[in-house]
């Protein structure tokens, strides 16, 4: 399964974010741990919270006429291989 869209906000993005977690069958703090990020962040990001960064990345993909598309797939999560490595 894929999924595809296209980023031009916090809200898009977050949504973006949001499918892969989710196609990659992780929960927020699965995402979280393997960042090293506290699961709030994470929310906030897939809630489409901005912040300074996001909306300075995205007024400059405005102003440049920059667009953003994103495709989607599984990872293949690492999870079940290190349960092989025994």
């Amino acid at each position: 399964m894929k999924y595809r869209g296209t980023v031009s906000s916090a809200e898009s993005l977050g949504r973006m974010i949001q499918q892969g977690r989710l196609l990659n069958d992780l929960t927020q703090r699965d995402l979280a741990e393997r960042l090293g990020i506290s699961q709030r962040y994470v929310w906030e990001i897939e809630a489409g919270r901005s912040t300074k960064y996001t909306d300075r990345l995205f007024a400059m993909m405005r102003a440049t006429g920059v667009t953003l598309s994103a495709e989607i797939t599984a990872t293949g999560s690492d999870r079940g291989e290190d349960a092989n490595r025994g």
